[in-house]
């Protein structure tokens, strides 16, 4: 399940996209993400970490996106945030990969192919969608909501 955390990083980094370029504040991106500021700032903080987002600060500070929209994908911010895509960390092809500690054999387990399918389907479709298309969609949707 995606944490709380992921989805208002999610949120922040779809705006930062919508603003093509142009610097955000905490605030602008708390209000616009409808998070919580202080909890977004420390969000913001690990996504900075991670090289997702660029910070300035002072009066004229602000955030904006490290890379293009386009090469940002939902997948590597779920990672960053909430860590591996894997329902169990035996079917977690990256770093996360461990051997379940109540499975005796990997290989004889039931539930693994299963599970590896899942996680398989779900990087493949989380790795196919950016914070460009997020962004484009809701722009797309903002337009029909304020046509109507």
């Amino acid at each position: 399940m995606l944490s709380q955390k992921a989805r208002y990083a999610l949120r922040a980094l779809v705006e930062l996209a919508r603003a093509e370029g142009a610097q955000l504040t905490s605030g602008e991106l708390a209000l616009r993400a409808d998070a919580p500021r202080k909890f977004l700032e420390a969000i913001l903080l690990e996504l900075s970490r991670n090289q997702l987002v660029a910070s300035r600060r002072g009066k004229f500070g602000g955030y904006t996106l490290s890379r293009p929209a386009l090469e940002i994908s939902f997948a590597e911010v779920i990672r960053v945030i909430d860590g591996p895509l894997a329902l169990a960390p035996c079917v977690s092809p990256r770093l996360g990969y461990r051997k379940c500690d109540d499975c005796p054999d990997r290989d004889l387990c039931a539930l693994r192919e299963a599970l590896l399918r899942a996680r398989d389907a779900t990087a493949h479709v989380l790795e196919g969608y950016t914070l460009a298309d997020a962004a484009a969609s809701g722009a797309a949707a903002d337009v029909l909501r304020s046509a109507v």
